[in-house]
């Protein structure tokens, strides 16, 4: 069944229940935790389980503890700001957080008063729902194409393209060995390997790999793990080598944001051209409307 057909037969059955029943369900239909339940499938199942998985390996903030440059990067910012990994908790587990103690969402302006005001949430993970997005919205069929994620960190886009795509090679750039290993342990563990693979090098030594990709993903990549003369020299890297038209490029946030915040002028004139995306769909509960318009599309020219 499609979605026109599918619209078709709810309007049907909305039209036949009764006048004075008809909110009950429509507010059953926005709110139950039943109805949430009948959407979860095993794809959502999986990645929640490595989420899981990975969260016990971790400590809460989820940084690594030779990331200590990022971790002053995120203290330096004019805002409060407090690093919460958008893979391994959602809005639920932040809510359980909180009414423990051990997370909070807001900060006092004044200490000893009850001023406050929220902190700023920082991610560098697309959280469960993103990946949906990204995979079945925002991207096309990727069947026999590979998808390169620079900076893969826990590498939640990986394990997103594997469930939720049909991409023929997903890899991974990471810096840090902490992670590369952990991506791997959980690729071993979950046996992704026959699609996935995870690469410790730096973007600008994989020249043949960008020139051959046909989607390069950058999800918060450099500005809290790079001095902005390094930022500079991994954009410059990238709009150099990654030119094969019709390739596609996702970037959070936008490029002229990440550029702007560097003082770069704008971008090459001929080298991509950003393309439409439909935000209006529903994910579930705990989507973020704000987090999937953060999420941009371009098309190399």
């Amino acid at each position: 069944m499609d979605f026109s057909e599918a619209k078709l037969q709810l309007q049907q059955l909305l039209s036949g229940v009764s006048p004075s029943e008809l909110p009950k369900l429509l507010d059953w239909m926005r709110n139950s935790e039943e109805l949430e339940d009948a959407l979860l499938d095993n794809r959502r199942v999986m990645l929640q389980s490595i989420a899981d998985d990975l969260r016990v390996r971790l400590p809460l903030d989820a940084m690594m503890p030779s990331e200590t440059s990022t971790q002053l990067k995120i203290q330096q910012r004019s805002r409060p700001t407090v690093h919460v990994d958008g893979f391994l908790y959602d809005d639920e587990h932040v809510d359980a957080l909180c009414e423990e103690g051990a997370m909070s969402r807001s900060y006092c302006l004044s200490c000893g008063s009850q001023r406050t005001a929220p902190l700023d949430f920082v991610s560098h993970s697309f959280s469960v729902s993103e990946l949906q997005f990204l995979f079945q919205n925002v991207l096309p069929d990727l069947s026999g194409r590979t998808l390169v994620d620079v900076g893969s960190r826990l590498g939640a886009v990986l394990y997103g393209g594997h469930v939720y795509s049909s991409a023929s090679r997903l890899l991974g750039l990471e810096l840090n060995e902490e992670f590369v290993r952990l991506q791997n342990d959980i690729l071993l563990k979950y046996r992704l390997t026959d699609r996935v693979q995870v690469l410790h090098a730096d973007v600008c030594t994989q020249d043949e790999l960008l020139q051959n990709a046909d989607v390069l993903v950058m999800n918060n990549v450099f500005e809290y793990f790079m001095e902005p003369s390094e930022q500079i020299r991994a954009w410059s890297f990238i709009m150099r080598t990654f030119r094969r038209r019709g390739s596609l490029l996702v970037t959070v946030p936008s490029l002229q944001e990440s550029l702007n915040a560097l003082q770069q002028e704008a971008l090459p004139s001929g080298w991509v051209e950003e393309l439409p995306v439909d935000y209006n769909v529903y994910l579930g509960r705990d989507m973020d409307p704000d987090a999937l318009r953060q999420i941009h599309l371009y098309r190399v020219m």
